[in-house]
């Protein structure tokens, strides 16, 4: 099979970025963290002390950005102008940043070309806000994964520390609650379920269930498609 593409959307701390990257690796795939661009260019915004949510003032910087996705040791790393941000993006303030700047048509735009290139030469799993609505309308199998805000709150809690990072359970809820609102309400490319997107909520599964749930789900379609 030349290519097959899985879009799996839904909110901030659902898991869709560590379920996706080993169901990827089970099946052979291309994984795609598309909120790992999103997020290296709000990084770059907050550098360069812009005005995120002016979409002038990003779409200024845009042209000075050069972002390039790598992979090690099935890892994706991400690039800014040929810096390794892969650690830096993770840091909790630069979520908000990444949905300031993914807010902006012009941001999306100037991303969305690598994004669908990806899909149309690889088989890949890509996961995001807006993958199966917008950057891959025509994906063979669209996929909304979520849970519940205090079940993503505990799991991005556990995520931060076993990377070094503390931040009180409070104030991870407020922010995903926060991201949440604004991802579901900005004026371009809402987070939404797809209607022809399989719901899948692990509000009250583990990592293991959901894992072994998504990838039943990816294997039926494949074999529908063969």
């Amino acid at each position: 099979m030349k290519s097959f593409d899985v879009a799996i959307d839904g909110p901030s701390g659902a898991g869709k970025s560590s379920l996706a990257r080993r169901c990827a690796a089970e099946l052979g795939f291309l994984y795609v963290d598309t909120g790992a661009i999103y997020r290296t260019v709000g990084l770059a915004a907050l550098r360069r002390g812009v005005d995120r949510k002016n979409e002038k003032a990003v779409a200024g910087i845009l042209p000075e950005l050069d972002i390039r996705m790598g992979y090690a040791d099935g890892e994706q790393r991400m690039f800014l102008n040929g810096e390794d941000v892969s650690r830096e993006i993770r840091l909790p303030e630069i979520s908000m940043c990444a949905s300031d700047v993914s807010a902006h048509a012009a941001v999306r735009d100037f991303l969305m070309e690598m994004q669908r290139k990806l899909a149309r030469e690889n088989c890949v799993i890509m996961d995001g806000r807006d993958i199966g609505t917008v950057v891959l309308p025509d994906a063979k199998l669209k996929i909304y994964l979520t849970a519940s805000p205090e079940a993503r709150a505990e799991r991005r809690m556990k995520e931060l520390q076993a990377k070094g990072l503390e931040q009180p359970f409070e104030e991870v809820l407020a922010d995903i609650i926060q991201r949440d609102e604004q991802d579901m309400n900005r004026e371009v490319a809402p987070l939404r379920q797809a209607e022809d997107a399989v719901l899948v909520d692990t509000t009250d599964i583990g990592f293991d269930e959901s894992f072994e749930l998504l990838c039943g789900i990816i294997r039926q379609r494949l074999e529908a498609e063969a």
